[in-house]
């Protein structure tokens, strides 16, 4: 029997997961000493807000943008908690605060760096290639246009998981993968229960990604082929439109996942996330269950749990019961 009482998703980030539910988005984080970083915070989706950008179709786009923001605030977390026992080594505190900024600066530099490396790796490099083969016609245009996308993009896939660093993302991938297949099935939310799941998802971002190639070929054939400035932006101010009808179809992929005309669509993307998730170890999986377990509501009460708070001053707190798994939990509070 599938648990729908709380809907998740996730992304994997550096050395850990990110899980957001309706209630709550949950990061955990594997952190150089062995100990888990753990940080949750309130959601409040915007759809939730305002009635209109639940509609289908705009909410597809509102989701998509923001699960950008929570995915990118997460990666930055994640990368200062990777870098966290190397500061407190080294650095003072007014040293560690400068280290800090400098780290979210280079966070910013690098996010930023690689949003303009996909424009130009999927948007503006395929047009400049099917422009070469010389074609006139809308039609023709943009569907040369498309396959060199999709080119691209299982190219781009293909040399980045041959980065060792990339390798354990993708295993974290796999674990939020299984940590979300073993609460949907209402399995134990421990390594032994949800070990046995796939690492592939129907709803999974990999999945929604080359939905979005795909669709976007259909959508750029109504706009024909692009000959001025003007045009180009035209077709970037269609990325919305193309992010929602994706996202309505990932969500129904989901939902009619054992269909069996369903799954000769769903097949492609499944297939694709054999190259963005591997099997995980059990240290991986069980950060990726820490996180799910956060996300969900569930007050994560370990030994040696450790409040960030706002100013980065660490305080230990005392608990009174001790929890059912012999860990090191850290907790950071949602101002940090």
């Amino acid at each position: 029997m599938l648990n729908q009482n709380v809907n998740v998703g996730g992304q994997a980030v550096i050395e850990g997961v990110m899980i957001r539910s309706d209630k709550y988005i949950s990061v955990a984080v594997r952190k150089p000493d062995g100990k888990i970083a753990l940080k949750r915070e309130e959601n409040q989706p915007w759809g939730k807000r305002l009635k209109i950008l639940r509609i289908p179709l705009i909410r597809g786009a509102v989701i998509l943008i923001e699960s950008l923001i929570h995915g990118i605030k997460a990666l930055t977390w994640s990368a200062e908690v990777a870098v966290e026992e190397e500061d407190n080594e080294k650095s003072n505190g007014s040293a560690q605060s400068k280290n800090s900024w400098k780290l979210k600066l280079s966070t910013f530099i690098s996010i930023t760096f690689a949003l303009a490396m996909g424009l130009l790796l999927f948007f503006w490099l395929p047009i400049v290639f099917t422009n070469w083969v010389g074609v006139e016609t809308g039609f023709a245009f943009n569907i040369i246009d498309g396959i060199f996308r999709l080119l691209m993009f299982g190219l781009y896939l293909g040399l980045i998981s041959m980065w060792k660093e990339i390798k354990r993302i993708f295993q974290y991938h796999g674990a939020e993968h299984k940590s979300i297949y073993a609460y949907g099935n209402n399995c134990p939310l421990t390594v032994a229960g949800a070990r046995p799941f796939s690492t592939l998802h129907p709803r999974c971002g990999t999945s929604f990604l080359l939905i979005v190639m795909i669709v976007s070929i259909l959508v750029f054939m109504f706009l024909g082929k692009p000959e001025t400035f003007i045009d180009y932006i035209t077709r970037l101010s269609f990325v919305p439109l193309i992010g929602g009808i994706s996202y309505e179809f990932t969500r129904l992929s989901g939902r009619y996942k054992d269909n069996r005309i369903a799954r000769i669509f769903i097949l492609p993307g499944l297939w694709l996330q054999k190259i963005t998730t591997r099997e995980p170890s059990d240290d991986q999986l069980d950060v990726g269950l820490i996180a799910l377990r956060s996300a969900i509501g569930e007050i994560i009460d370990m030994d040696n749990v450790i409040h960030y708070d706002g100013n980065g001053i660490i305080r230990t707190v005392d608990t009174s019961t001790k929890a059912s798994q012999d860990e090191n939990v850290l907790f950071s509070s949602p101002d940090n």
